[in-house]
Order: C-alpha cells, then structure tokens, then sequence
C-alpha cells in the first residue's frame, strides 16, 4: 500500500498552494507550519513574506485564507496577532486520516527501497574479554538503528568490528600450547558463562605467567610474530580463542534480545591482507608521509598540548599498523566492496577525535567523497546513580552480564505483583521482556551524545518515563479489546470527537514522520519520546473517555479504533527500538 501523508503534510501543502495563489509575487514559499497550543497547527510564514513584500501581514494573511479550499482537512482558520495563522482541522479529517494508517501493515510509514546502502559497526567486543557496561551502548544504539533504518527501506550491512588481533594473543596462544587442555568443555552444549569462564581463567595465568617468567615472555613474542605471519598451527589456536569468545558473546547478546549472525562478525583480522596496500596507496598519494620512521597523516586542526601536530600514524616506526591502518581497509572494503552510501560508527564519544582524522584522511585519499560519507554516533559513559563512571563497590568495571541478570530479577518482582493468573514460566518470560525492555529504554530515551545514569529502581517503574510504562498502556489497552465481547475496531469519520480523542489521533498521526526524522537523523531517542507522549495522551484519553461504556455503539466502535491504534503503533514503536511489548503484565 502508498504511504498515507499526514494532516500536517496535507495542511502544509494546502498553505503552500495559497501562498502561491494569493501572492503570485512571492514565488514559492514556505509557511512554516507547526503544532501549537492554540490550535491544531499555527503557520507562521507570512510575518517572513510581509516583510519582503513591504506588506501589511494581516492583510496579506486574510488573502491567503480567502485561497485555501473549502474542501479540504481544515475546520476553522483564525487569523491572530501580526498575522499569524491558527489552523484547526476537522474530526472527520483526523478519523478519516487514521483509518488510512489502520488499513496499512506499516500503519501507512513510507518505505523506499532505493534509499541506499548503509554498513553499520557496532556492538563491538573484544576476544577473550568480558563484556561490560561500556559495550551496552553501542550494542543497544545499534540495533535499535539497524531496525529503524531498514524499515525505512535502507539496505543495511551490519559490521561487528571485534578485537580479535594484537599482541596479546601471543601470550593466550602460547599457554595453550603449554597447557593444551585450559578451553576444554566438560560437555558438548556448552554455555556462555562456562566458555567466558575459560577464558578468563587462562587470561589470568598466562597473564601471571608473562609478567613473572622472562623465557614465557619471549616464547609469547616469538608466537607473535608466528601469527602474524600466518603459521597454520598458530592460527588454528588463535582461531579457538575466537570461537570460544563467540560462544559467550552470542549468550549475552541473546540476552539483551538481539540476533548476531557469524558474517556479521568482521573483526580486526578480516582486514590484515589489506593493511599493507592501504599504507602504499596513502603513501604514494602523498596523503601520508614518512616522519621518524612512521607513516603519518597530519591535520591543520589537530594540535597536541605544546602546540606542536598530532597525526595519525597508520604504521608504526617498528613496521607494526596501528588501529587507523585497520580502520582504513575497512573503509576501503565496505565502500568498494559492499557498496555502501554511507558508513554509521556507533561509537564512543571518547574516540572522536581518531575517527575524525580516519574519516578525512580517507576523503583526502577519494575513499569517501560526496556520495559515499561516513558518520560517528558518537555516545557517552554510563555512570553510577552517583554521577560517576559505573563501577562495583570494589571499584571494577561492572560484568555486562550481571546488570542484565539483576534487571530481569527486578522486573520479575514487578511482575509479579501485578501478575493476573500468570504462570511461574510466563512470569521468567515477562520478566525477560520488561527487565531488558527498561534497560534498553534508559539507554535509548537519552540522547546518545550525553551520559546517562544506570537507576534500575526507576528503569523497573511504571511511573513515569520507563518502558515499563509504556509496556503497561500496551497490555492495558489489550486487555480492554479483549474484553470488548462482539464490539470491535471501527473508525466512524462522522462521530465528534472529544478534545483528547483529538489530541490522541493527532500525534497517532505523528508516527511517520517522526520515524522519517529519525532515520534521518539517527537519533533514536526521538522515537522514544514520541512514543512515551503517545502513551502520555492515552492515558489522558483512557481517563477522560469511557471506551466500552461510551455513549453509542458508533462511539465504542470509534474509541475501540483508537484504542486498537495506539496498541499496534505502540507495538511497532517499540519493536523498533528492540524492545518487546507482552499481551498481559
């Protein structure tokens, strides 16, 4: 089905096509529409014409009035003040409008298949490593981006960019050599926890073992270079270490609710057979050049302390490559090789300043140019309810794994409280839903840029901002549809409408857009207000207006319309952002 425009579209062109007809000499301008307390919608345009025109803007307001159509969505138009105009629109224009969005599966949400191809990087952890609280948010922030681009039509390429190269796998590989039995399983289903237990455990002797045995030390540095080189056997070990790693990573991610699929996983070493002749290409263009042995890019605008240029060295003075030489390649692979428009890093803030001078050293080298340009969703720390860094009481960085496990326990006792003939299994199951829905909610609600505070008391409420709020409108509303015996959904565009039936259908309206701007924007917290102000006016509706006892069967059906409404853009809404939305809490 085509996308179905909103009122605000529609009144917008409708204006637009006044202006034009009333004041030819104008040419094409804007009426700068928007939503008011006042009236539906307030234009603001003509103050801006009047002035160019040498004009009495009331006057010319009054003209433009006198040339909008008689039949369209508009009720009433008030010319106010020095020329504003207040717009009202009709019940029937709203009713008639979202009965349009009810008809379609994407409640009438535009999809343009040939927007693009966008590679995404995100969620990226580290082999061998735990995940911890400064891996949610790009994980979240991700995916919730993955959703919300795709549904606009946009060809996603997701990228897990994980560390799974360095010098430390010298150490790791080389203990497993002396100690080949440290990643066994006791049996062939292994968990995530059993195979970050491993990891772990061998992480901490071979650390011990490094810094206190000198010959370790350089048996470990000759089992560098035997990897980097390409040694089967080496590579063989190095490659357990990545699958044991996937084992545990997969069990977190399932966790927080997301699919991870294997050629999604692209890490550091999936571009080693690029490095050398991304180094030779930027040489021999002149962007990099030699400067005490390393190969270097240098900026105008990135000066350190004493003044003096920062650059980027791509390789190292010792023939190593450094993160930019990785980053590069993989910037030359997505563009020529997967074809991408644009490359979105969600990534944290901390890190502006390298993918700054990667993204300009790769637009001076014609990797990205005016049709292919990349973006850093750059995001901020999470911290304590103190304000500070998260860490636990003994001051270490807190497991990914354990906040997750403590949430679903939080929100089962939520549940449980308002549970109604609920089972102990359906109860886990809710559980899951609410405890991860409000810890990606907390994230997603904030703006990415800034830092946030990690409060499960408030994540858990069903006061206020949470996804658990908006999780309750969603089973509250489907519980009264259930309850609607042989009464269903149907618009009735002839049935008044109450003041915050109209307020509820207008922002219903919203959803198109506001996804449109967050796609476009990449600011997903948008879409977490809309919804949260659509569950705001529901509430303000469902207090106001009696559903299943209002006063005709027109108006049941009518109110039951917006109430089966509200429940699927909730649904949709919040299936975007990867949060879940159960039938009954």
């Amino acid at each position: 089905m085509a996308s179905v425009p909103s009122l605000a579209s529609t009144v917008q062109q409708q204006l637009a096509d006044a202006l034009s007809a009333a004041l030819p000499e104008a040419g094409a301008a804007d009426p700068l529409l928007r939503r008011s307390d006042r009236a539906d919608f307030q234009a603001n345009g003509i103050l801006a014409l009047a002035k160019k025109l040498k004009g009495n803007p009331r006057e010319l307001a009054t003209k433009v009035v006198a040339a909008v159509p008689q039949d369209g969505p508009l009720k009433d138009i008030e010319v106010s003040g020095p020329g504003f105009l207040n717009l009202t629109v009709s019940d029937e224009a709203i009713t008639r409008t979202l009965a349009a969005r009810a008809a379609d599966d994407r409640l009438g949400v535009p999809h343009a298949p040939d927007a693009g191809t966008t590679v995404i990087d995100y969620a990226q952890p580290n082999v061998a490593k735990e995940m911890h609280v400064g891996h949610l948010r790009s994980a979240v922030i991700g995916d919730a981006m993955v959703k919300i681009m795709e549904f606009a039509g946009e060809k996603v390429v997701r990228r897990h960019h994980i560390g799974d190269w360095g010098t430390q796998f010298g150490m790791l590989i080389q203990y497993l050599i002396e100690h080949p039995h440290e990643l066994d399983h006791k049996d062939a289903d292994v968990s995530g926890e059993e195979a970050m237990s491993n990891l772990n455990r061998l992480y901490k002797a071979a650390r011990a073992l490094f810094d206190s045995d000198e010959e370790f030390k350089a048996r470990s540095r000759d089992r560098v270079v035997a990897l980097q080189s390409g040694d089967e056997e080496t590579l063989a070990l190095w490659q357990r270490f990545v699958d044991e790693s996937k084992i545990y990573f997969y069990s977190v991610f399932n966790k927080l609710d997301m699919e991870i699929d294997d050629p999604d996983v692209v890490g550091e070493s999936g571009y080693n057979d690029m490095l050398d002749e991304t180094c030779r290409l930027l040489e021999e263009s002149g962007v990099a050049v030699r400067s005490e042995g390393a190969l270097c890019v240098f900026f105008d605008d990135v000066k350190g302390p004493d003044g003096n240029p920062v650059p980027l060295i791509v390789k190292k003075s010792n023939g190593g490559y450094g993160y930019a030489a990785t980053d590069l390649s993989a910037i030359r692979d997505r563009v020529g090789n997967l074809g991408a428009d644009t490359l979105l890093y969600v990534v944290d803030a901390r890190q502006s300043l390298h993918f700054k001078m990667v993204f300009e050293t790769a637009r001076r080298a014609g990797w990205l140019n005016d049709r292919v340009h990349a973006v850093q969703l750059a995001f901020g720390t999470v911290l304590g309810k103190d304000g500070k860094p998260f860490k636990t009481r003994e001051g270490e960085t807190v497991r990914l794994v354990d906040l997750l496990d403590e949430a679903i326990d939080r929100a089962a006792a939520v549940v449980r409280e308002k549970a109604q003939d609920l089972t102990e299994d359906e109860i886990a199951e809710r559980a899951a839903q609410v405890g991860i829905g409000a810890i990606k909610y907390a994230d997603l609600s904030t703006s990415a840029s800034r830092d946030y505070k990690f409060d499960l008391d408030q994540m858990v409420s069903l006061n206020g901002d949470t996804s658990v709020y908006l999780q309750y409108a969603y089973a509250r509303i489907r519980s009264i549809l259930r309850k609607a015996g042989e009464a269903r959904p149907v618009a009735h565009p002839e049935t008044a409408l109450a003041p915050a039936e109209r307020a509820l259908g207008l922002h219903l309206d919203q959803f198109g857009e506001t996804l449109a701007d967050v796609a476009a924007s990449y600011e997903p917290h948008k879409l977490a207000a809309y919804l949260y102000q659509l569950a705001s006016h529901y509430t303000t509706f469902y207090s106001e207006c009696p559903v299943l006892k209002a006063d005709t069967p027109e108006q049941v059906e009518n109110r039951l319309f917006l109430c089966n409404l509200t429940a699927r853009t909730l649904h949709l809404g919040m299936g975007l952002l990867g949060i879940r939305t159960p039938e009954r809490l």
